[in-house]
């Protein structure tokens, strides 16, 4: 028989307030993450494919960084500059085809300068075409498990094939960030200049970097049809967020709506230990055993992120099968602990035995094997 055992959990720590204040915003599409715990925060048309200007520029570079990984390249690796390249407009490093950057340079020169010329150049360097480059993209985006995306090109400049939505630039800034530490820090470069090139382009365009908020990457975006937008990423304390919002009809407004994001993901919720391992959630009956019954115990710690000023604490199911048949050995999962949020995602860790508990004797089996037939007989 499975029973469910509803409970709640006391959080001690938490003072009395409101819960967590809903998240408005300007943005036509938006994702916010918390990628210390895994839960999604806010999502609104976070899957809808939408123009991604520059912030697919953010597709390109993980392509690098996995050329980088896999010894396809290096670091001081040299880079043709071909003519396509040379005539991009846009925001460039300002290539021209007696060049030759580095990969390194062409990092910085994509990251920090948003440079359309140098996009291309890694399209060409690595694929041969950009042609060939956006087919590798739409084929490690899709193993990715980034559905909502479709390139046409290296850079993000407009064409109407050219697609990605707020959650699959999620998905790829957070692999970003876990997957490349080693070359991360590019996105908190405040600037580049290629070979004292245009020193006027070489300020790093993220809005919130220096801002003392945490925020240390990842890429801008706009177009016409693209309005604003910024994938970003802000660390405080233990916690790191990710956020996506795009659609804002402004550098300004783009700017104080990422800096709004990051503050109310920040200030709306924590990271709370709710329940130790080892701390007893339940009982169940033991059937011929030398006791009549077993502790449940939570196997791991339970840490979750909760609305900061949480009143109530938290309601929380032990769904467990019983009864259990001796012998039983301590630290066998019998169950599982779930436990619930308003707004988040439901958590759940296993329920282990907390002893052992060893067969009865034969006077314990006889008595239980009398009671069975006894219930048979009469029905009860």
């Amino acid at each position: 028989m499975v029973l469910i055992r509803i409970f709640s959990i006391l959080m001690l720590s938490l003072l009395a307030a409101l819960p967590a204040r809903a998240l408005e915003t300007r943005a036509s599409s938006a994702w916010v993450y918390d990628l210390t715990s895994g839960v999604v925060l806010f999502d609104k048309a976070a899957d809808q494919p939408l123009p991604p200007a520059s912030m697919s520029k953010l597709m390109t570079v993980n392509m690098l960084f996995e050329a980088l990984r896999d010894g396809r390249l290096d670091m001081s690796t040299q880079l043709r500059v071909s003519t396509r390249a040379e005539a991009m407009g846009g925001s460039t490093m300002f290539l021209d085809r007696r060049d030759r950057p580095t990969v390194e340079q062409l990092i910085q020169g994509i990251i920090v300068q948003s440079g359309n010329d140098a996009c291309v150049v890694v399209a060409e360097g690595i694929a041969g075409t950009e042609n060939a480059f956006a087919q590798m993209m739409n084929q490690r985006a899709q193993a990715l498990g980034m559905h909502n995306s479709h390139f046409a090109n290296a850079s993000g400049w407009p064409d109407p094939e050219h697609v990605m939505s707020t959650h699959d630039l999620g998905i790829l800034a957070t692999r970003l960030i876990t997957e490349f530490p080693e070359f991360y820090h590019f996105f908190a470069q405040a600037r580049f200049e290629f070979d004292g090139r245009a020193p006027q382009n070489s300020r790093n365009r993220n809005p919130l970097l220096g801002l003392g908020i945490g925020a240390d990457g990842l890429k801008t975006g706009h177009t016409q049809e693209a309005g604003y937008g910024l994938v970003g990423s802000a660390v405080q304390g233990d916690r790191r967020v990710v956020f996506v919002i795009t659609g804002l009809s402004s550098a300004e407004d783009r700017a104080q709506e990422a800096e709004r994001v990051v503050n109310w993901a920040f200030r709306q919720f924590v990271q709370r230990k709710v329940v130790t391992a080892g701390q007893r959630v339940a009982a169940a009956e033991v059937f011929l055993g030398k006791a009549d019954s077993v502790d449940l115990v939570a196997a791991d710690d339970v840490n979750l992120l909760v609305p900061a000023l949480q009143q109530d604490g938290i309601a929380g199911k032990a769904i467990y099968t019983t009864p259990l048949r001796a012998p039983v050995t301590a630290g066998t999962e019998v169950g599982r602990l779930v436990i619930s949020l308003d707004g988040l995602p439901d958590h759940s860790v296993p329920l282990v035995t907390a002893t052992n508990v060893a067969e009865g004797g034969f006077r314990m089996r006889l008595s239980a094997a009398a009671g069975v037939i006894l219930s048979r007989i009469t029905g009860e």
